[in-house]
């Protein structure tokens, strides 16, 4: 008799074995060999991501500050193969696809603004206890981040510097400063469908900074004046709205945190921190979408 088995009990009556634990598995029949197939560990690469912490100093919470960066780091990755692919198909007119994405993309900025909260429980004198740990890096030098910040617009060709020790990043960031950002493709699709759009909005350096323009805000304006008639720009331009409103939160969420931490001392990239990041709130991914708000 296989040790597991047991007797039905009667109608109504609980068996000797019912509901306990190990019962349950081999009731469910559960696979539990694993010598000879995948598992989940093997399918997610856990041995290298959870063995990829490498404390520097005795610090108890050098742990927490690893792991807060790498997950956010792995949620860039994602947020990365979403904004490719939405610009992608904002270029090729395929709009709910492009739609879907941007959605995640927004959802996953709202998982590292609350990624925040828990490095928020490190204390000051537990920050300084591995700072020194730390040199030069900082997340500054994110080639994920910065390629993020190119792909939403945001270009800045002193930003490809810190990248030029290693071609291989070198390349992945410059591929997303040379290439029209996402509103870059937004804009060329208005043109596309009629709406008029400068021409220096939609054929232009793809990497200089994004200049806010009158014209592209009246074409902004026909879209919102008419939802009915320009429904999927609509609601692309209300895509672009939330993208912007949760990077924003993103981005004051961070300022606060490094402010809570670390007060106002220069950071460990060699900005001055705090004041560096409360700049970085001023800048407007989307700027003509915003101030149709006050002109509709």
């Amino acid at each position: 008799m296989c040790p597991f088995s047991h007797t039905p009990a009667e109608p109504g009556a609980a068996g000797p074995a019912s509901g306990k634990p190990e019962s349950i598995v081999h009731e469910e029949r559960a696979q539990l060999d694993f010598s000879q197939s995948m598992s989940y560990g093997d399918y997610l690469q856990l041995d290298a991501i959870l063995t990829a912490q490498k404390p520097l100093s005795p610090a108890h919470d050098e742990m927490l500050f690893i792991v807060q960066h790498q997950t956010s780091e792995l949620w860039m990755k994602l947020m990365l193969h979403e904004l490719r692919a939405a610009i992608g198909h904002i270029a090729q007119d395929e709009l709910q696809m492009a739609f879907k994405m941007l959605a995640r993309v927004s959802k996953i900025m709202e998982q590292l603004v609350h990624a925040w909260d828990v490095l928020a429980t490190m204390t000051p004198p537990e920050y300084s206890a591995m700072r020194p740990y730390l040199g030069q890096s900082s997340g500054f030098q994110s080639y994920q981040y910065r390629s993020i910040e190119f792909a939403l617009g945001n270009k800045n060709r002193a930003m490809l510097k810190p990248h030029e020790h290693r071609a291989d990043l070198l390349a992945q960031v410059q591929a997303a400063y040379e290439a029209p950002s996402l509103y870059d493709e937004a804009l060329r699709l208005l043109a596309r469908r009629g709406i008029p759009v400068p021409a220096s909005h939609t054929e232009r350096d793809w990497t200089l900074p994004y200049a806010e323009s009158d014209g592209v805000e009246q074409a902004w304006l026909t879209v919102y004046r008419a939802p009915d008639k320009h429904w999927d720009l609509y609601q692309l331009g209300e895509e672009l709205t939330d993208l912007e409103d949760a990077f924003r939160l993103w981005r004051f969420r961070h300022v606060t945190t490094v402010e809570r931490v670390i007060g106002f001392k220069r950071g460990t990239g060699g900005t001055g921190g705090v004041s560096y990041l409360r700049k970085m709130l001023d800048v407007v991914l989307f700027p003509e979408i915003w101030k149709l708000r006050t002109d509709l």
